[in-house]
């Protein structure tokens, strides 16, 4: 597949400079048509039937091994979430942490991320990362753990800057239970979950998914409570009596994802080519350079994934919206000051041209 091939799959790319991956990935035609076509499907023959489960069931099948081929893990350590805010409940809620039990996380972590860790009910000590990249970030983290840490929990990229955690370093420094947001890394770049012990995945950031599809891998399912049972997770229930949880990771699975969105999901991530990690360090490594030629000031350390936040002229929220308005599409980082632009497969150098007209 030739760049020019594989811009052509996505039609928004036509009118803007996409560049939001970080929030939604850009839709590719095929999952947009595959999307129509089951709610056609849906429309005509109706949700039921043996059919329509042999087609649900099979479709949840073939979305498991796909993120678990993503992931280098099996299938049966894969559940299929709506979000990594759902992978990341799901973890919290069945560790039934108490009060004297102790989280490390980061200043720098997404609400998906952050709203679990706080309702847990556990403490929590956050690491002050700020701006710290490499070894100098896992260090910082890594002097919160202490003999109460139950759990460390934090993101692979971090959403507000774009700079790598090493969290296979961390888990070698500290050797305590690791749950990993993933929403920014995988799609973005090579993830391989070896010694984790979770790792939540988004579906429609750098995938290209539709909205509300996710996963999370388990290393170990039988250490986690299932704390909040969804139909998916019986093997067989006595109705007045007991259940019989499922013997993989997809007792955890919280509830129905559509089947067109589970067909979609799988198709997006067929159409990525074999070269987009290459293409998404060259393209995020040309728009810092860039937006740093113009005087912009670039928050994003070099050398990390595909997120490049950076510091506009003008106020982070007027810029994204003028960008908009410009057909180019970023979002701005409330409370920050910051704004962040998102480099994908997809990314062409008209696009960054196009960004550093609007951040100067």
């Amino acid at each position: 597949m030739t760049f020019e091939e594989a811009r052509a799959l996505f039609p928004v790319l036509g009118r803007y400079a996409y560049l939001n991956a970080g929030s939604f990935g850009p839709l590719p035609q095929v999952a947009a048509d595959l999307l129509c076509e089951q709610a056609a499907v849906d429309a005509g023959r109706g949700r039921g039937g043996r059919p329509y489960l042999d087609e649900m069931l099979a479709a949840r099948g073939r979305t498991r091994q796909l993120v678990a081929r993503l992931l280098g893990a099996q299938p049966e350590q894969i559940a299929l979430t709506s979000s990594t805010t759902d992978g990341c409940n799901i973890v919290l809620a069945g560790l039934g942490l108490a009060r004297d039990d102790e989280i490390v996380t980061t200043d720098q972590e997404h609400f998906g991320l952050a709203g679990p860790v706080f309702a847990s009910g556990a403490r929590v000590r956050v690491a002050r990362v700020g701006s710290l990249a490499g070894d100098e970030l896992v260090a910082a983290i890594t002097a919160e753990v202490g003999k109460r840490t139950k759990l460390i929990a934090v993101s692979h990229v971090l959403w507000t800057n774009g700079n790598v955690v090493d969290v296979h370093a961390l888990e070698q420094a500290t050797r305590v239970p690791i749950l990993v947001d993933g929403a920014q890394s995988v799609g973005a770049i090579p993830v391989d979950v070896g010694a984790l012990d979770y790792y939540t995945v988004s579906g429609q950031k750098w995938l290209c998914g539709p909205e509300s599809t996710g996963a999370l891998y388990v290393a170990d399912v039988a250490a986690l409570r299932v704390a909040r049972p969804g139909y998916f997770a019986q093997e067989s229930f006595e109705p007045g009596g007991r259940y019989v949880v499922r013997a993989g990771a997809q007792r955890f699975d919280p509830g129905w994802i559509p089947v067109g969105s589970l067909r979609a999901w799988e198709a997006a991530v067929g159409v990525a080519p074999e070269w987009r990690f290459e293409r998404i360090r060259e393209a995020a490594a040309r728009c810092r350079d860039a937006l740093i030629g113009a005087e912009v000031t670039v928050v994003t350390e070099p050398d990390q994934a595909g997120l490049v936040t950076f510091v506009p002229r003008l106020d982070p929220e007027e810029c994204a919206a003028r960008a908009y308005e410009q057909g180019v599409i970023i979002r701005d980082l409330p409370g920050t000051g910051w704004a962040r632009a998102s480099c994908g497969w997809w990314t062409s150098d008209e696009d960054i041209e196009r960004l550093v007209e609007v951040a100067r």
